[in-house]
């Protein structure tokens, strides 16, 4: 049987659709191979990454309620007595402001979280102070007007060294600054030891700056229907130009579809050298954030 020739039109369509068919495959293929890694994309909860090359970033705002305790060594007069007060009295929040962010890109990361609290009290018949090396005399008080300024910065890289659909743990390492600033104005009852009397009342004001490095682990387990709960924990520990300081914090969180709020314990510690004006101070109490993930 005579075939009939196919004219140079016909052959030149033929040749489209034999292009055209295989992109359709081509493309379905592709389809076929992505869907799985985005099923998973789209159920995995966003406070877990999945794991790739692309950056996530995180952004934290937080009330924080701490009550602080500690002691403070100021220079009461010119021959080098100190007057020492207990940062117990020191109980008034006036301000803070507070927030973190990070990013993390597959086992990567870094993040930064800053505090800045104001702290403001008067006090009057106090005996939550000595003199020197001596210790009180038994008919001394005084009345104070005490105020503390204090930011907290922390900034640190972090590998992460194991990770699932349910839980994440990185390990950080990095610096934290605690600047503060003190004002004091006291004016001391009754026997006053070996304080100058000119020194019965006075004012001072000090600043000082402490940089140390730090090291620790952080991380959160997740639970429940669509692993919407989750456990966050944080520890770190260092040294520097402080004896040594420490933070630690956790607490319980709910997942959103745009992040997440969390409600945690913290507690921040740090013991300085003894010529400092600040000797050691402890904040502690509850805070609740809202975490963006994008």
């Amino acid at each position: 049987m005579n075939q009939v020739p196919k004219s140079a039109a016909a052959v030149a369509e033929s040749a489209r659709w034999r292009q055209a068919s295989g992109s359709i495959v081509a493309a379905a293929a592709f389809v076929g191979a992505l869907g799985p890694s985005t099923s998973f994309a789209q159920v995995a909860p966003t406070s877990l990454p999945v794991q790739g090359s692309d950056w996530h970033y995180t952004a934290t705002i937080y009330g924080y309620l701490p009550s602080v305790s500690g002691t403070s060594s100021f220079p009461a007069d010119g021959s080098g007595t100190r007057l020492n007060l207990d940062a117990s009295i020191l109980d008034k929040l006036k301000v803070f402001a507070m927030a973190t962010a990070g990013a993390h890109n597959g086992t990567w990361g870094v993040f930064t979280d800053v505090i800045y609290l104001k702290f403001q009290a008067s006090q009057s018949a106090s005996r939550d102070f000595t003199i020197g090396n001596v210790g009180l005399p038994a008919d001394a008080s005084a009345a104070f007007d005490w105020e503390m300024k204090g930011t907290a910065w922390t900034l640190a890289g972090e590998y992460r060294v194991a990770s699932a659909p349910s839980f994440t743990v990185d390990v950080l390492a990095g610096t934290r600054l605690l600047d503060t600033r003190q004002h004091l104005r006291w004016n001391i009852a009754g026997s006053i030891g070996p304080l100058d009397p000119q020194s019965r009342s006075g004012e001072i004001a000090t600043s000082q700056s402490t940089w140390d490095a730090i090291v620790g682990v952080k991380g959160r387990y997740a639970f429940g229907e669509d692993r919407k709960w989750s456990v966050p924990f944080y520890l770190d520990a260092g040294a520097g130009e402080s004896q040594y300081t420490l933070q630690a914090a956790g607490g319980l969180a709910y997942q959103f579809g745009w992040g997440e709020i969390t409600a945690m314990w913290r507690y921040l510690r740090y013991d300085l050298k003894s010529s400092s004006a600040l000797q050691d101070v402890r904040f502690s109490g509850p805070l609740i954030g809202a975490t963006f993930r994008w």
